[in-house]
């Protein structure tokens, strides 16, 4: 795309967005991306959920799952024009962003960056679990620390097992990764600019530590179309914790009503 032009050119690695093969036509488009340290697969069940409407498009960034042994990126600024040039086909229909956390910040990011570009626009962005991106950080940076540091603060975001146990195998073996993410987040510098034109829906989960709903609400300046925040029960992983709560909600924000029950495989 024409709007693409000047971004430089990366080496073609393993895809980010993760598609079905064969899924008919949807009305919509939902790319979503994790929090730190996750992958594609914590939206695999979403699909059902969400029904035939809606395609999920996971984003599966570098140094998980499938593409494990890539380097993860450490800066938001290198991870944004990769993923933009693979997800620039993908934007040829009604689309919106969902981000969890680190996710919900690249989200923001990649949303301003199509603007910029002058690429299609989302008709919506969906945040959970993060403040407002011009608020200052109440957390100390760990992404640097020692990993007993890091695992304590993973600890405190109701990670799940053996990822918040110093010295488990799968954190020695995610702990590159981890600490790559949390970079993502913790060095990104917030620089004002023009809202964006879609709404803003904002999600938080009510014993979430790491998050106030002023620190949800303070994201309306972002939208000139207006910005909602829902409140869930449960901490900074509700929307994994009880998809079944949540995700109706996430579908009635992007359709406007419920939507149609996904057809049971046979």
């Amino acid at each position: 795309m024409d709007g693409l032009t000047g971004i430089p050119a990366a080496p073609r690695a393993g895809e980010w967005a993760v598609r079905r093969r064969g899924r008919p036509p949807a009305r919509l488009r939902l790319f979503c991306l994790p929090h730190a340290g996750g992958g594609a697969a914590a939206f695999r069940s979403w699909a059902p959920h969400l029904g035939p409407e809606i395609e999920v498009v996971p984003i599966r960034l570098p140094g998980r799952e499938s593409r494990f042994r890539e380097r993860p990126h450490d800066r938001l600024g290198d991870l944004l024009p990769p993923l933009l040039r693979d997800v620039a086909p993908l934007l040829d229909g009604p689309h919106a962003w969902f981000g969890h956390s680190m996710g919900a910040g690249i989200a923001f990011e990649v949303c301003r960056a199509l603007h910029r570009l002058g690429l299609p626009e989302p008709r919506r962005l969906l945040v959970a679990g993060l403040p407002a991106p011009q608020l200052p950080r109440r957390a100390t940076p760990v992404h640097d620390a020692p990993a007993p540091e890091l695992c304590e603060r993973i600890g405190a975001l109701n990670g799940h097992g053996a990822e918040a146990r110093a010295g488990s195998p799968l954190l020695n073996v995610m702990l590159p990764t981890l600490r790559a993410d949390f970079a993502v987040a913790e060095t990104h510098v917030h620089r004002p600019g023009p809202p964006l034109d879609c709404p803003i829906t904002v999600y938080g989960g009510r014993s979430d530590a790491s998050t106030t709903e002023d620190e949800l609400r303070a994201w309306g300046p972002h939208s000139t179309a207006g910005t909602t925040v829902r409140l869930f029960d449960g901490g900074h992983f509700f929307p994994h914790d009880a998809p079944e709560a949540f995700l109706p909600v996430l579908a009635r924000d992007l359709l406007g009503r419920r939507p149609a029950p996904a057809p049971e495989r046979v």
